[in-house]
Parts: C-alpha cells; sequence; structure tokens
C-alpha cells in the first residue's frame, strides 16, 4: 500500500467508500444489452465507442469499477479482462457476474502498472476509468503496452471546456465563465471530495498519444440528445448542449 502513488491510494480509499452508491446503477448498466455512454448515457449507436466486430478480442476495460462495460464486450463475443483500484468496486462486479452469468477475470490493481505482458490485448476500453483517475502520463504509455500493433483504445472523459467552468465544489453545476486557468491543467482536486483527477488541454493530450505511439483516428464532442436526464449536479442539459461536457477519444496503435 505504502508504495502505491499518493493519487492511487486516495482514489482508492475514496471509491471503497463510495461503492454502495454505484451497486443500482451498476445493476442498471448490467441490465442493459444496447450500450449507452457517460453522464448522459448517450446510445452507442451515437457515439460508437465499441468496434463493430468484436468476436474474439482480446480486451480490457482500464478502470472497470463495476464491470458493466466489460460485460457489454463478452456479450459481444470479446474476452474481456477488467482491472480496477477499488477492491470494494470489484466486489459489486463479482456479485453481478453470478448474477447475469457473465464471467471474466478482474484484476485488483492500478491501471497505470497492469500485470499483463505487453502486447496482450487488441482492444482497451475507460469510460470514466483510468482515463481520469489515473496519471495520464503513466497510464496512456501503459495502454500502449498493452495493446498490439493496430490495437485500437477508446476513452470517454470530460472535455476540457467543462473543467474550466465546474466551480471548486463538484456539487454545483457548471457555470459560462472561465474559472480556472487552461494552460497547466493537470492535476484536479475539488474541496468536496478527497479522490484526485487528471485532466490535460487538447495540445498535450495529442502529443502524449503520439508520443506513446498512437494515431488519432477520432475526436467526438458529445451532444447529448433532447430529453437527456442525468443524476450528476455538475452539469445541466443546457450546458451540456451548447458546449462540449464530454469527449471520446478514439485512437490507434501502430
Amino acid at each position: 500500500m505504502s508504495e502505491l502513488p499518493d493519487h492511487v491510494r486516495r482514489n482508492r480509499d475514496n471509491w471503497d467508500r463510495s461503492a454502495p452508491d454505484w451497486v443500482a446503477p451498476g445493476r442498471e448498466n448490467w441490465s442493459q444489452d444496447e450500450p449507452t455512454w457517460g453522464v448522459w448515457q448517450v446510445p452507442e449507436s451515437q457515439l460508437r465507442m465499441l468496434p463493430e466486430d468484436l468476436d474474439g478480442l482480446d480486451a480490457i476495460e482500464l478502470g472497470c469499477g463495476t464491470a458493466y462495460v466489460s460485460s457489454w464486450l463478452a456479450r459481444r463475443g470479446a474476452r474481456p479482462v477488467g482491472i480496477d483500484n477499488s477492491q470494494a468496486q470489484l466486489d459489486t462486479a463479482r456479485g453481478f457476474q453470478e448474477e447475469f452469468g457473465i464471467e471474466f477475470p478482474l484484476l485488483h490493481g492500478n491501471a497505470e502498472a497492469v500485470p499483463c505482458p505487453d502486447a496482450s490485448f487488441d482492444f482497451a476500453i475507460s469510460e470514466y476509468g483510468a482515463s481520469i483517475w489515473c496519471d495520464p502520463y503513466r497510464w496512456i504509455p501503459e495502454a500502449a503496452r498493452l495493446l498490439r500493433p493496430g490495437g485500437r483504445l477508446v476513452f470517454l472523459i470530460n472535455a476540457p471546456l467543462e473543467m474550466l467552468c465546474v466551480p471548486d465544489a463538484e456539487a454545483e453545476p457548471a457555470t459560462d465563465r472561465l474559472l480556472r486557468p487552461y494552460f497547466g491543467m493537470y492535476r484536479v482536486e475539488w474541496s468536496d471530495d478527497e479522490s484526485v483527477e487528471f485532466h490535460l488541454p487538447h495540445g498535450e493530450l495529442i502529443a502524449l498519444l503520439r508520443s506513446g505511439g498512437f494515431e488519432i483516428e477520432e475526436l467526438v464532442e458529445v451532444r447529448p440528445p433532447d430529453g437527456s436526464t442525468t443524476r450528476f449536479p455538475y452539469v445541466t442539459l443546457e450546458w451540456s448542449q451548447r458546449w462540449p461536457c464530454e469527449e471520446v477519444w478514439k485512437v490507434r496503435r501502430r
């Protein structure tokens, strides 16, 4: 435990404490056959985060939480592995595996240092997992190590513009004013939360992906459909239909 970086220890404690809050949302997502994504549950048909043909692919979910994304991968013929920093979240995931009759390996660990050999996977995915809770200068090179040549990485994160407009207390919604600097954005801590997030400006993220051997295929700035709802307090539908609160990156390993 003492060997873990500070942000990994803090996030582990935070997610272990909050794990009961994610049981009901996890069960709802495990119950869905058609994936929906992000805080607005935008349908897969709009975002296309998953490859059209997953059959037989080795896949890893980086920061899997209750592992509903991995369950969607398994239902489509992939061979997923989920890794998460929180043992309590993984306990919930194992309960869902028994409940829904879908089994795949679940690893307790830090997605910045995955205990799998080089070039183990064809596809890697993170929806608000490692993609915001891990240091990008560690988890992105690690994802590159894990992927075979031609393998794809897809991740959904908060859009930088949203991060600039959300007050220090995450329970307050994003404003129409810039509240923090864009240049130098990296480690983000909230006054009402003990966790640590990481967010990079677009230029820095592009440079990091390219230096890690990735080619950028698509950046989707998410606009939720009319009538969308969310249980999260930090952004409204009106805001999210005017400016991007989320974005999806799709990249391929050279």
